[in-house]
């Protein structure tokens, strides 16, 4: 659908209040005494009017085209939404509205609802405009740079301020990470992890391989996304494939514990066995960082 129809068409379903259809004339009834048929709407002509959804009530067809006219997944957005039944258009309206305020544009909007469709319900009061303000206030994010920290996560409008955010925010404050526009920009996904959950854990796994507290933490403030990785489907493999098979050092890893963030496929374990049959040392940070073609003339060169 060209865009112009689309804009027009997303107007037409989502922010025009719907009139009553008036009764048919009496003198519309056919000879045969049926009474003529309707004539069919925009929406009665979208394949979502067939039989098959015809139990289907007009409210949720037009909240349907509307999503998948933004270019949401309507289908996922209202399972796992199950809210968004019962929301009105002009609600969603307001939440779309809000968000543009914000610097939010319109082509942001399929990823964000997408990723998170709990927002096309949220409270603008309660819900949303308290994380902005927590945007503004905690991290110093001005107005204009709203949109980079939302499209980074937007999950960060699905979060409470009180229960979620000020939490995590305060306890990666004590942690060491100091750096507000980093947290704000690029590990903004601290922020939405719990810290029961997912922070402590982490940590905890860390030094039960040996390491310090303050090591660990250390780690954690080199590579913030050791902070975000599984122990099952990633800490433990890994370590032990680099404890086991690589046979290396703990050391190793305090220095260069990026090391987890490498696929185990893909780059440690080919990496590794081409090593392995080379003879040479390779320190891990250089076997692992360095391009195809950099890493096989650290092969040729003896290491």
């Amino acid at each position: 659908m060209p865009a112009a129809g689309a804009t027009a068409l997303h107007s037409f379903l989502c922010f025009s209040p719907q009139k009553p259809s008036s009764s048919p004339p009496l003198n519309s009834q056919q000879s045969n005494g049926t009474l003529a048929a309707k004539p069919k709407s925009v929406l009665q002509n979208h394949p979502l009017y067939t039989p098959t959804h015809e139990n289907i009530s007009l409210q949720i067809k037009e909240k349907i085209l509307c999503l998948e006219i933004m270019g949401v997944d309507s289908g996922k957005a209202l399972s796992q939404n199950p809210s968004l039944h019962e929301a009105s258009l002009e609600s969603v309206h307001s939440i779309i509205s809000f968000l543009q305020a914000k610097g939010i544009r319109q082509k942001d909007l399929p990823r964000i609802f997408g990723m998170c469709p709990k927002i096309l319900t949220s409270n603008i009061k309660t819900d949303l405009n308290p994380v902005f303000i927590f945007l503004s206030q905690y991290l110093g994010v001005p107005d204009h740079n709203f949109r980079r920290v939302i499209n980074k996560c937007p999950r960060l409008l699905a979060c409470s301020v009180s229960d979620q955010l000020k939490p995590a925010f305060f306890y990666l404050q004590r942690l060491g990470f100091k750096d507000l526009e980093a947290l704000a920009y690029h590990d903004s996904v601290l922020l939405v992890s719990s810290v029961e959950i997912t922070l402590i854990p982490k940590l905890k796994y860390l030094e039960s391989l040996g390491l310090s507290r303050d090591e660990a933490v250390g780690m954690a403030l080199r590579c913030p996304a050791l902070l975000t990785f599984s122990i099952e489907n990633n800490f433990k493999p890994k370590f032990e494939y680099f404890a086991v098979v690589m046979e290396r050092k703990l050391e190793e890893l305090k220095e260069f514990p990026q090391y987890f963030a490498f696929s185990l496929e893909k780059r440690i374990k080919p990496r590794h066995e081409k090593v392995l049959q080379s003879g040479v040392e390779v320190p891990l940070p250089l076997m692992l960082k360095s391009t195809d073609e950099e890493f096989a003339g650290l092969i040729r060169q003896g290491g």
